[in-house]
C-alpha cells in the first residue's frame, strides 16, 4: 500500500471538509491537486486571521468585550480543528481497512505458496526414494534418463525459488503488519486529540456564558472581578487537580508543591510538569477504569463488571505489568489500568496519574528509583510526578525554553518528536504550552497572597 506524506494527505481532507463537491469527474490528478492546494492555503489563511485577530485583541485593554470576542474565535478555531479532526481519522480509518485487506490478500498468496512448495517437496521426496538402478533403467532410451535428471534438477530450482518468494512474502506481510500498526496507533492519537479539542470547546462555551451571566454584560461588573486578586487564589488554592481514577488527587497548592520538590531533582519545571500531567489526565477519561483478566488475550473488565477487550497488550506490557505488581504486593487482577479508546483498534494498559504503559515503566523504573531512593509504585501520586518528570526531562525539558518543551510534550505523547509528529501532534503541544502558561499565573497568584504553609499528601 503506497502512504501518503502527511502534506498530502492534509491537503487531500482539508479539501474535503473545505469544498465537498471539489472532486469533479474529469479532473486530472494534477488538476485536482492543483486545487486541494488552493483550498488549503485559502484554510490557512482563514486560520492565520483567526490567530491574527486573538493576538491583537488580546494586546488591547482588557474588556468584556475583547474576552468574548477572544473566547469567541478560539472556538471557532477549535471547531474547524475538530473538523479537520474527522476527516482525518476518517481516512486513517480507510487506510487501516486497505492494509488490512492487504495483510489477508498476502496471508492468501503464502498460502498458495504453501501448498506449492509442499508439492513440489513431495516430487522431490518420491524421486528421492528411487535407486540409480531404477532411475537409470526405468527409461527405454539414455535420452529419457537424462530428461528424468533434469526434471529433478528442475524441481530443486523450482523448491528455490519457491522458498525466495515466501521469505519475500513474510517479509512484506511483516511491513503490513507494522504499517496497519502505526496507522492504528495514528488514529488513536488523533482521537485522543479529537476528545482534547472537544473538551476545550466545551470549556471555553461554558467560560463565555459563565462570563456574560456574572457580569450581566456590564464592564464595571467585568472589571471588578479582574482587580479581585484574593479570591481567584483562594478558588486555585482549593481547585481540585484533575486526576481521574486517583482516590486521593491532590489541590492545586498540594500538586505544585509536589511539583517543585520533582523540579529540584529533575529541573524540569513545575508549571511545565502541570501542564502535562492535567492534559494527560484530561484525555485519560478511562484512566483507572478496567482490570485485565486475561493474560493470554489481554482481555479484561470494566471497573463496573463489563467485559472489555484489549485491556493490555499481552506480547508488549502483560509480563513487565505482572513483575511491577508483584514487587508492590498488588493483586494484577484487581490493580485498576487505563481502558482502551472505544472505537479505536488500540489497547489500554497506562497505570497511574502519568498514564505510563507497563513497558515504558520498567524502562525509567531504575532511574526513578535512584531519585527517590527507595521502590516506587506507578499509581503513588509523588512518583507518578517524578516518573513524568523524568522522562521529560530526557526530552530535554530540562532547557526549559518553549521549543524545548512544547517538543517534550509532543515526546510525551507520541513517542518522538521528529518533524512530521511536530506537524500531526501541533494541537497537542501548543495546548500543553498554553495551560502551563495558565499555570504560571496561578502560581504567581499564590505567592502574591499570603496562604500559609500547604499541606502536602503522605507517602
Amino acid at each position: 500500500m503506497k502512504r501518503l506524506s502527511f502534506s498530502i494527505l492534509m491537503i487531500f481532507l482539508l479539501g474535503i471538509f473545505l469544498l465537498p463537491g471539489s472532486f469533479i469527474q474529469g479532473l486530472t490528478p494534477s488538476e485536482e491537486r492543483s486545487q486541494l492546494e488552493q483550498e488549503l492555503h485559502a484554510l490557512e489563511r482563514e486560520i492565520q486571521v483567526i490567530e491574527g485577530d486573538i493576538t491583537k485583541t488580546q494586546k488591547e485593554k482588557t474588556s468584556l468585550q475583547n474576552e468574548i470576542f477572544v473566547l469567541k474565535s478560539k472556538i471557532k478555531k477549535l471547531d474547524l480543528q475538530i473538523s479537520q479532526s474527522n476527516k482525518i481519522i476518517e481516512d486513517l480509518r480507510f487506510q487501516i481497512t486497505d492494509t488490512s485487506q492487504s495483510i489477508e490478500q498476502t496471508m492468501d498468496d503464502i498460502d498458495v505458496k504453501k501448498e506449492q512448495l509442499g508439492g513440489v517437496l513431495l516430487r522431490i521426496h518420491q524421486e528421492d526414494q528411487r535407486s540409480f538402478a531404477e532411475i537409470v533403467f526405468t527409461g527405454s532410451t539414455l535420452s529419457d534418463f537424462f530428461g528424468n535428471l533434469a526434471g529433478l534438477e528442475a524441481l530443486r530450482a523450482r523448491n528455490g525459488e519457491l522458498l525466495e518468494n515466501m521469505k519475500e512474502l513474510s517479509e512484506y506481510l511483516e511491513s503490513q503488519k507494522g504499517a496497519l500498526e502505526s496507522d492504528k496507533t495514528e488514529e488513536e492519537n488523533f482521537v485522543k486529540i479529537q476528545m482534547l479539542q472537544k473538551q476545550q470547546s466545551q470549556s471555553l462555551s461554558k467560560q463565555s456564558e459563565q462570563l456574560l451571566e456574572v457580569t450581566k454584560g456590564k464592564e464595571s461588573e467585568y472589571q471588578k472581578i479582574l482587580v479581585d486578586k484574593k479570591k481567584q487564589a483562594q478558588e486555585i488554592r482549593s481547585r481540585i487537580f484533575d486526576l481521574i481514577g486517583v482516590p486521593d488527587a491532590p489541590t492545586f497548592g498540594e500538586a505544585l508543591e509536589i511539583a517543585t520538590l520533582v523540579s529540584r531533582q529533575t529541573g524540569v519545571r513545575p508549571a511545565f510538569l502541570l501542564a502535562v500531567l492535567t492534559q494527560e489526565s484530561n484525555i485519560g477519561k478511562n484512566v483507572g477504569q478496567c482490570y485485565i483478566k486475561d493474560l493470554n488475550t489481554g482481555n479484561g473488565v470494566r471497573v463496573n463488571g463489563q467485559a472489555i477487550s484489549r485491556v493490555m497488550k499481552p506480547s508488549r506490557d502483560v509480563q513487565p505489568f505482572l513483575q511491577i505488581t508483584q514487587q508492590l504486593g498488588r493483586d494484577p487482577y484487581n490493580t485498576p489500568v487505563s481502558c482502551p479508546i472505544p472505537s479505536v483498534g488500540g489497547y489500554g494498559g497506562a497505570m497511574g496519574p502519568a498514564q505510563f504503559i507497563p513497558s515504558t515503566w520498567a524502562q525509567y523504573q531504575s532511574k526513578i528509583e535512584q531519585l527517590k531512593g527507595g521502590a516506587v509504585d506507578p499509581w503513588n501520586i509523588r512518583d507518578a510526578f517524578l516518573a513524568a518528570a523524568v522522562y521529560l526531562a530526557q526530552a530535554k525539558a530540562t532547557k526549559q525554553t518553549h521549543d524545548y518543551e512544547w517538543c517534550a510534550a509532543v515526546t510525551y505523547f507520541s513517542g518522538n518528536c521528529s518533524s512530521s509528529n511536530q506537524r500531526r501532534y501541533e494541537f497537542y503541544g501548543d495546548n500543553v504550552m498554553a495551560i502551563a502558561a495558565r499555570y504560571e499565573e496561578d502560581i504567581k497568584a499564590l505567592a502574591n497572597v499570603p496562604l500559609g504553609i500547604l499541606g502536602v499528601l503522605g507517602q
